[in-house]
C-alpha cells in the first residue's frame, strides 16, 4: 500500500473515497479508541492532499492507512511534511508549526504535533476555520500551542487537574487558559523566589505601564502619542481604572503601529481585563513583549528593548511557557540557570527545553527532583490496606517506614496509595508525615491499574481490621481513618424507586481516551431512556461503593451535574435522583456510541 498511490491513479482515487467517508465508518468501527484520532488524521490528510495534488501523490508519499503498522505515525509525519512543502514552500513553515520537535518525541506526541500542524495547513489552504464537508477534525486542544498543551499535561499528571472547558467554546484555547488561570497563578507565579520573597502583582502592573511608555517614546518621540491615547497615563496600579486605561492605551498604540485590529501572532488582549492582578500583569506583559518584538526589533535590532526596560529573563517569554517552567522545575528538576537570559533566543531555548522534557519525561521513580523529595514521607504507625475502602487490612506500618506517595483516592477520602520496593498499599495520609497540601495535589487513582502487595516483615494480612479495646491510640486511628459509610440501601428502597442502567439517560460531553472515561451528565428516567415520552430527573449524587467515597461533580452543564465515569458497565455505583436510584450504569466508548 505504501507505493500504491504513486503507481495506480485509480487505486489512489478509491483510497481517497474510502478515507473521505464512504469506507471510513466501517473501518473506524474496527479500531481501538486510541487509534481513532490517528485514523481521523490520516483521513483528513488525504482529504487535503486530494485538494492540493489531485489523484496523483508526489514522490515519497507513503499513503499508509493501516493504523496497526509500527510506522504509521512516522508515515503520517512524513506525508504531512510533504504536504506542507507544497502549501508553504520547501522548508517554509508558519508560526506555531510543531513538526517532530527537538530530540525524538514519543509517537503520542508526534501524532499530536501532526494533527495540530495539519490544521495549520488546512487554514492556509482552505481558509481559517474553513473545512470541507468530509473533514473529520479533532479535539480543539490540538490547536492550543505546544506549551499550553504540555502545561495541561503537567497539571493532570502531577496535580490531578483537568480542564472542563466545553469543546464548543468560541475561543477554546483562550477559554482553557482562563479556566486554569488561578491554578497556574497559585502553582507557578505566586511563589517565593530564592530569597523567600513573593512577587508583588501591583509592582508587576506598574512595571508594564512604565515599559509601555518607554516603547511609545522610542517609536514616536518623548511624550508624543497617537489620538485616543491617555493625555496623562495612569501610573497607579491600585486605582480602579488602571487596567482599563492600560488596555485602551496599548490597543490605541497597536492600532496606530500595525493597523486597526491587526496584531502579532499570539496576542492575548482580554476585554475587560482580568480582575486578578497577577493574571492582568501576565497578559499585559505578554502583549507588550509581542508589540516590542514586532515594532521595535525590526527598527533597532533583534532583542532590542529601550533603556530602563523592566522585564528580564522569563518575564519576556510566552505566558504558557512561563507557567510550564515552574511545573517542570518542581517535578523534573529542570534548571533555569543553565540558560543565558541575555541570549537573543533565550525564550525559544527555554520553551524548547521544557516542552521536550514534558514530552520525553525521565523515569520519575529514579529521578531525584524537588517534587520527588516532597512525595517521600514516613509512616506514623498508619494502618495499611490493599484497597482504598480499607477492607483488606495488612497490618500497622511501623513508625519511620519510608514510602513514596503515588495517588490519592477520590473526593473527600483521606486514603492514598503509597509504594516502596517492599510494598504498594493504601494508608490514611494523616498518619504519615506527608503534608496535606502535597496530598491534595496528588493525582487520583481514577483510570489507574494498581497492583497492591506487601512483602515487608510487618505485613500480616489480608484480614479484617483488628477490633480495639479501650480508648488508646488504636481506637483513635480506626475512628479517624474509617472511610465514609455507604448509604443505607435498605432505607433508600423505602423512599425511592430502583431502576436499571437502561433507564439512565446519558449525555456525553467529553471523552478521555487515555483513561477510557467520559465526562457525562446523567438523568434517571421512569421508563427506558430511549422512550420519547419519558419523565426524567437529574442525578444529584453518585456514591462509589467499591471505594466507599462519593464521586465528585466536576461542574454543571445545562443545569445537570457533570461526572467522569469509566467506559463499560459498572455495578459498584449508587446513583440517586430525587425519587429514583440505580445500582448500575453503562457508559459507551466512542466506537459504539
Amino acid at each position: 500500500m505504501r507505493r500504491l498511490t504513486q503507481l495506480f491513479p485509480l487505486a489512489a482515487a478509491l483510497i481517497a473515497l474510502a478515507l473521505a467517508g464512504r469506507m471510513a465508518a466501517p473501518l473506524a468501527a474496527q479500531l481501538a479508541p486510541d487509534q481513532i484520532p490517528l485514523f481521523d488524521t490520516r483521513v483528513d490528510l488525504e482529504v487535503i492532499a486530494d485538494a492540493v495534488f489531485g489523484v496523483e501523490r508526489p514522490a515519497g508519499w507513503t499513503g499508509n492507512i493501516d493504523v496497526n503498522t509500527l510506522g504509521f505515525v512516522i508515515d503520517l509525519w512524513v506525508d504531512n511534511e510533504i504536504l506542507a512543502d507544497s502549501i508553504f514552500g520547501a522548508g517554509v513553515r508558519p508560526t506555531g508549526w510543531l513538526g517532530a520537535g527537538l530530540g525524538t518525541p514519543s509517537t503520542v506526541t508526534l501524532a499530536r504535533n501532526v494533527r495540530g500542524d495539519l490544521e495549520l495547513s488546512a487554514d492556509a489552504f482552505f481558509g481559517a476555520g474553513v473545512r470541507p464537508a468530509e473533514w473529520r477534525g479533532a479535539a480543539p486542544i490540538v490547536r492550543c500551542g505546544r506549551a499550553l498543551q504540555n502545561t495541561l499535561t503537567m497539571l493532570e499528571r502531577f496535580y490531578g487537574i483537568r480542564t472542563t472547558t466545553p469543546e464548543s467554546a468560541l475561543d477554546f484555547c483562550r477559554a482553557v487558559l482562563i479556566e486554569v488561570e488561578q491554578t497556574l497563578i497559585d502553582l507557578a507565579f505566586d511563589r517565593p523566589d530564592v530569597n523567600g520573597r513573593r512577587p508583588d502583582p501591583t509592582a508587576l502592573l506598574g512595571a508594564v505601564r512604565g515599559d509601555l511608555e518607554r516603547a511609545a517614546d522610542e517609536l514616536l518621540g518623548l511624550n508624543v502619542r497617537p489620538e485616543g491615547y491617555s493625555a496623562e497615563p495612569n501610573r497607579e496600579p491600585l486605582s480602579a481604572s488602571f487596567k482599563d486605561d492600560f488596555a485602551r492605551d496599548l490597543t490605541v498604540l497597536a492600532d496606530f503601529q500595525f493597523g486597526f485590529g491587526q496584531r502579532p501572532a499570539g496576542w492575548i488582549v482580554i476585554v475587560p481585563p482580568p480582575a486578578d492582578d497577577f493574571a492582568a500583569a501576565l497578559y499585559f506583559r505578554r502583549d507588550l513583549e509581542l508589540f516590542a518584538a514586532a515594532a521595535l526589533e525590526p527598527r533597532f535590532g533583534a532583542g532590542f528593548r529601550p533603556t530602563g526596560w523592566q522585564a528580564q529573563g522569563l518575564e519576556r517569554c510566552d505566558v504558557a511557557t512561563r507557567a510550564l517552567v515552574p511545573l517542570v522545575v518542581d517535578n523534573y528538576g529542570f534548571v533555569v540557570d543553565d540558560f543565558d537570559p541575555a541570549a537573543a533566543d533565550y525564550c525559544a531555548q527555554i520553551d524548547a527545553a521544557v516542552n521536550r522534557l514534558v514530552e520525553n519525561p525521565p523515569v520519575i521513580d529514579v529521578v531525584d527532583t524537588p517534587q520527588e523529595r516532597r512525595l517521600r514521607a514516613e509512616s506514623r504507625f498508619a494502618f495499611a490496606y490493599l484497597d482504598a475502602g480499607a477492607t483488606q487490612y495488612m497490618g500497622v506500618m511501623p513508625g519511620g517506614t519510608e514510602f513514596r506517595a503515588v495517588y490519592r483516592n477520590f473526593g473527600q477520602s483521606r486514603m492514598m496509595f503509597v509504594s516502596s520496593p517492599r510494598f504498594a498499599l493504601f494508608v490514611d495520609y494523616r498518619f504519615t508525615t506527608l503534608p496535606e497540601e502535597i496530598f491534595n495535589n496528588l493525582p487520583t487513582i481514577e483510570g489507574q491499574s494498581l497492583a497492591p502487595f506487601c512483602d515487608d516483615v510487618w505485613c500480616s494480612g489480608p484480614g479484617p481490621t483488628p477490633t480495639p479495646t479501650g480508648f488508646g491510640p488504636l481506637i483513635a486511628v480506626l475512628v479517624q481513618s474509617t472511610p465514609i459509610a455507604t448509604p443505607d440501601t435498605g432505607t433508600l428502597q423505602t423512599v425511592k424507586r430502583l431502576v436499571s442502567w437502561n433507564f439512565i439517560r446519558v449525555t456525553y460531553l467529553q471523552d478521555n481516551l487515555a483513561t477510557r472515561s467520559a465526562q457525562v451528565t446523567l438523568e434517571l428516567c421512569t421508563q427506558p431512556a430511549a422512550n420519547p415520552d419519558n419523565s426524567c430527573q437529574p442525578v444529584i449524587s453518585i456514591f462509589d461503593t467499591a471505594a466507599s467515597v462519593p464521586r465528585p461533580s466536576l461542574g454543571q452543564a445545562n443545569g445537570l451535574n457533570i461526572y467522569e465515569l469509566n467506559y463499560g458497565y459498572t455495578s459498584t455505583l449508587l446513583i440517586e435522583g430525587e425519587t429514583l436510584y440505580s445500582n448500575d450504569v453503562w457508559i459507551s466508548d466512542p466506537t459504539i456510541r
